[in-house]
C-alpha cells in the first residue's frame, strides 16, 4: 500500500466524515465555507499532513489538524485519527438569562408575564 503526501480537501473532508457526502463537501469550498491554513480553498485545492482546516459547518466553525491522508471514506475509528480536532470548546452557558418556565398547559401568559420575557430578550 502507497501511503499518500496529499488528497483533494473535498474528498478528505468526505473521508473524515466532516460532510455526508463529497458533493456537500465539494460546495461547502464553492461557497467559502472551508479554509486551510487560514485561506479559502477551492474543492481541488490539496492538503498535506500538518495543514490546519477550518470548516464552517450549521453555523459552527470548527477545527482540525491534518493527521493522515484519506481519500476513500472509512470507519470512525482510522477516520478519527486523520484528523485531530483543535476547536476550542464553547463558552459557559451561565451567565445568559433564561425566561421563566411555565406549567405545561396553563395557557397564555399574562401581560406582566409577558413583558417580563420581553425585558429579558431585550425588546
Amino acid at each position: 500500500m502507497v501511503a499518500l503526501e496529499s488528497a483533494r480537501v473535498d474528498a478528505w473532508l468526505w473521508a473524515v466524515r466532516q460532510y455526508k457526502t463529497r458533493s456537500l463537501a465539494t460546495a461547502a469550498c464553492r461557497a467559502g465555507h472551508v479554509r486551510v491554513n487560514g485561506e479559502r480553498v477551492k474543492a481541488a485545492q490539496s492538503v498535506k499532513v500538518g495543514d490546519e482546516v477550518r470548516v464552517r459547518n450549521s453555523g459552527f466553525e470548527r477545527t482540525f489538524i491534518v493527521e493522515g491522508i484519506l481519500v476513500k471514506r472509512v470507519g470512525a475509528e482510522p477516520a478519527s485519527r486523520a484528523a485531530r480536532e483543535t476547536t476550542p470548546p464553547p463558552p459557559p452557558r451561565e451567565g445568559m438569562a433564561v425566561a421563566p418556565l411555565r406549567d405545561r398547559g396553563a395557557g397564555r401568559p399574562t401581560k406582566r408575564e409577558r413583558r417580563d420575557m420581553e425585558k429579558l430578550r431585550g425588546h
